[in-house]
């Protein structure tokens, strides 16, 4: 009787077994609001990401893939769709959904604190303080000018025009310096110019956009002046105390805890975050909103150590995964683009989207100037400052929500917001491309004048530049953790056959002796340059933002290769960069041509991947090393870019150095033995005995080959080092008396390569070098260099090659490791010379990437590592 009365009033609990009973999932319970607020995070996140997706391959940031999301999923859609909006956001779930987004606002406010380093804008504060205030006050007067129409038409009644002027003026001026950073960072902007200036002034931008926005919420929140002016007084004073009373203290214990040395504890987190919610909870009961709290603690967060980037890998996935999705899609789901309806609405959105551009273009562009930079620097530098993205946005939704903006002007702005933010990347590459910025380099340099024309360099003649061609002088090496033993050991072996230069002495007086020389020993220059992936994640962009020289002098893989270095007598540079992956290839490429460098060394990656992820060192089976497409396409791109840098070699390692690691996991032994588990430990390896290497290469022809028997010349100067260079003569003698040809445009001679009838002239110039190499062979090589000859049938010659260099290599057990050394392209065996243009189709394999012949070796299984060459650059026209 009780239980049926409590069914008629209605009292009765909720179905406990959910749909098993016939509850609707999708309905909104006040008591149980999680079941839809899960389906409607779900819906926004997978919808952003699909979004993404595409509108990543055009450069655009994150935050516009969220707003179009959110506009998709609002009254400008699908809220058209009958029924949707009541089933999946209906009015009475959105406080429960809006909580949710501006927590996630608030702890994102205190991530973009964290990225703002203030020492970057007092150590450029000439420039930052006029480009960034020339490129505030031209838009905030034109904001202000636009405001009185917008005012007219549009705004309620209940807000004053001082206050919307403000605010209008603010919305305008102010530049987003998260997006601003990713920008700068994927278009590898940081370290010029354009990139110091854009970030100073971005910082000193950002602050003050805060602090005007601070003004005007405290304006419209507070009903009297002077309520407002106590509310900034107490913003003022909060500020103070966090600099003077809570920074101090935060430090010391960041300190005791080893959380400033070592990145943050879990409990160093937890007091972090507690500071940031006191602190927004402050700034909202006084009439300010409560991001301006959370910005505030992340200003005071030290930088030291890297401790805002460590606290920021702690935390910064949540939020931008989840947080930030649901707060764009809130301010989606407010945008009405059918509010625009009619002409003078339309109007006033070009109108403000030209002030918006106009504005911060003519003031970042003449305050640039006025600081000695090109104009074409200068224009970049106005376009930059008028990105918007998703600071923009969160200014927006402040002033809609405190009824600043209605609806109209609402959308109004977030269409200027999408136009600016989706437009800068375009712009600053049409205005600033690569080619432009290498040129400026050049000319600041004084390597070139202002129409690109070389400046002669008086030492041209020197007899170091006479050896250029014949010699590695500077070598570029890709560092990967992976790779740096058998690196070090090539590394080692090079360095001890630098060559002599003879330089004239000089008398007491100053006067050459013309009949006396001094013989000195030039030491190897090796320049190592270590890539580290470029993410979607804040911390990432904060490595180089917080300064990547800072980063290359501590990162241990750059210091073992520079005492390793000078250990062994070379002149070393390193340093790291942090980049796309995409990018990698473009990346080094730039690098050894910035350092002039004779020969890039490009180690093929222990797992065969692009990155390098020591964490699970058995997470690729070794015989999948030589198959990822992504490791196989950076391969290709490098050795592509390379053709017109300077010769490259792959290195695939195969123990050279005496070091063998097992190709899969080693299954566990339980043995018995009498000795205690203290004495039972791995045997500590005596030194190698034997530190000898021995090179096997085939002399096919071709351009590739003359560099590399070169290379095998040079590494053979090392008493460790005994070589067999066997010319593997396909199809019978080259015609007898046939002198090399000779070209001075690397083109051209590229171009008889490819040719057909120009087989002839390429086999003279073989047999030319061959001869002259072998006849001038230097007194310390001979016996330990061998020259044999084998004449093979054409459509044998791979086999015969492949069997010559599996006798040759891996006959001694105990030695420190063999290497074969090949050319890429033998097109007399079978390779496509264009196979690696930009222009071949297919995804590229093992074949199209290192040659018939390497793809053989590997297939089968050598043991000897395999270094593969190619031709470029100067090497061209050996």
């Amino acid at each position: 009787m009780r239980a049926g009365a409590a069914a008629v009033n209605g009292t009765n609990a909720p179905p406990q077994a959910g749909i098993l009973e016939g509850a609707n999932p999708s309905k909104y319970t006040p008591s149980n609001p999680i079941t839809l607020f899960i389906i409607q995070a779900t819906i926004v996140i997978v919808f952003c990401q699909l979004l993404h997706y595409p509108l990543r391959l055009i450069n655009q940031p994150r935050v516009i893939a969220e707003v179009i999301g959110g506009i998709i999923l609002g009254p400008s859609v699908m809220m058209r769709i009958p029924g949707f909006q009541q089933a999946i956001f209906p009015p009475e779930s959105m406080p429960v959904f809006s909580n949710v987004a501006n927590l996630g606002l608030i702890i994102f406010l205190f991530l973009v604190a964290l990225e703002v380093d203030i020492r970057m804008f007092t150590s450029n504060w000439k420039v930052a303080v006029s480009v960034g205030l020339a490129g505030m006050i031209l838009p905030f007067g034109l904001g202000f000018a636009i405001a009185y129409g917008l005012y007219e038409h549009f705004t309620p009644p209940n807000i004053g025009f001082g206050v919307f002027g403000l605010f209008i003026g603010t919305a305008l001026a102010i530049t987003a310096f998260p997006v601003l950073c990713r920008i700068l960072t994927e278009l590898n902007l940081l370290r010029s110019n354009v990139g110091v200036t854009v970030l100073a002034a971005g910082i000193g931008n950002d602050v003050t956009g805060w602090i005007l926005l601070a003004l005007c919420v405290a304006l419209v929140n507070n009903n009297s002046g002077l309520a407002a002016l106590w509310a900034l007084l107490c913003c003022i004073g909060w500020t103070l105390f966090l600099i003077f009373a809570v920074r101090p203290p935060f430090i010391w214990i960041l300190r005791r805890t080893g959380s400033l040395q070592s990145g943050p504890t879990q409990g160093m987190v937890a007091l972090t975050l507690l500071m940031v919610l006191a602190s927004a909870f402050f700034t909202g009961i006084i009439g300010v909103h409560p991001i301006f709290g959370a910005f505030l603690v992340g200003l005071i967060c030290p930088h030291e150590g890297g401790f805002a980037i460590k606290l920021t890998e702690k935390i910064e996935d949540l939020i931008s995964v989840l947080f930030l999705p649901l707060y764009f899609a809130l301010s989606g789901l407010s945008t009405n683009i059918g509010a625009l309806n009619d002409g003078i609405t339309w109007a006033y959105v070009i109108g403000v989207i030209a002030c918006a551009f106009g504005g911060k273009i003519i003031g970042g562009t003449l305050a640039a100037r006025a600081n000695k930079l090109l104009w074409r620097e200068s224009f970049t530098i106005g376009c930059l400052m008028s990105c918007k993205g998703l600071v923009e946005l969160i200014v927006l939704n402040i002033g809609y929500q405190a009824k600043i903006l209605d609806e109209k002007t609402f959308t109004m702005f977030v269409v200027m917001a999408l136009v600016t933010t989706v437009a800068t990347t375009p712009l600053t590459k049409a205005l600033y491309p690569p080619w432009y910025q290498k040129k400026v380099e050049k000319w600041r340099r004084g390597e070139i004048d202002w129409d690109g024309n070389p400046i002669e360099d008086s030492s041209s003649g020197s007899s170091v530049d006479k050896l250029r061609d014949t010699q590695i002088r500077r070598l570029l090496v890709y560092l990967r953790l992976d790779s740096l033993p058998g690196l070090f050991t090539f590394i080692a072996l090079l360095g001890r056959t630098s060559f002599k230069v003879i330089e004239p002495e000089a008398t007491e007086s100053g006067a050459e002796k013309p009949d006396a020389v001094h013989i000195k020993k030039r030491p190897l220059e090796v320049h190592g340059l270590r890539l580290i992936e470029l993410t979607d994640r804040t911390s990432s962009v904060m490595h180089v933002t917080e300064g990547e020289e800072l980063y290359s002098q501590r990162d241990p893989v750059v210091n073992a290769f520079r005492a390793f270095s000078q250990l062994n007598d070379l002149a070393v540079a390193g340093r790291v960069a942090v980049v796309p992956e995409d990018s990698y290839a473009d990346t080094l490429m730039t690098q050894a041509s910035e350092v002039s460098s004779d020969f890039a060394l490009i180690p093929w990656g222990e797992y065969g991947s692009v990155t390098e992820d020591q964490s699970v060192p058995f997470a690729v089976n070794a015989s999948e090393r030589f198959k990822g497409p992504g490791h196989l396409d950076f391969i290709n791109q490098t050795l592509q870019k390379a053709r017109t840098t300077c010769n490259a070699g792959i290195f695939i390692d195969n123990g050279f150095g005496g070091i063998t690691k097992p190709a899969e996991r080693t299954d566990l032994v339980r043995t018995t033995s009498g000795m205690s588990i203290r004495s039972f430990r791995d045997t500590a390896a005596l030194p190698a005995p034997n530190k000898n290497h021995h090179i096997f290469f085939p002399f096919i022809g071709g351009v590739d080959d003359r560099v590399a028997l070169r290379i095998v010349l040079q590494l053979a100067k090392s008493a460790h080092i005994t070589a067999s260079i066997v010319h593997i003569n396909c199809g019978g003698e080259p015609a007898e008396g046939s002198q090399p040809t000779t070209s001075t445009d690397d083109g051209s001679r590229q171009q008889q390569q490819h040719k057909g009838g120009a087989e002839v002239s390429i086999s003279a110039e073989d047999a030319g070098l061959l001869a002259t190499l072998q006849g001038s062979l230097p007194q310390e090589l001979i016996g330990r260099v061998v020259f044999s000859e084998v004449a093979v049938a054409s459509g044998t010659g791979l086999a015969e090659t492949v069997a010559l260099a599996q006798k040759a290599v891996g006959q001694t057990s105990n030695n420190a490791g063999d290497m074969v050394v090949l050319g890429r392209r033998h097109v007399r065996l079978g390779d496509s010379a264009a196979a690696d243009s930009a222009s071949s189709v297919g995804v590229p394999d093992l074949k199209r990437t290192v040659g018939t012949v390497a793809e053989q070796l590997v297939v089968l299984g050598v043991k000897a590592s395999i270094l593969v060459i190619q031709a470029g650059g100067r090497g061209v026209a050996m």
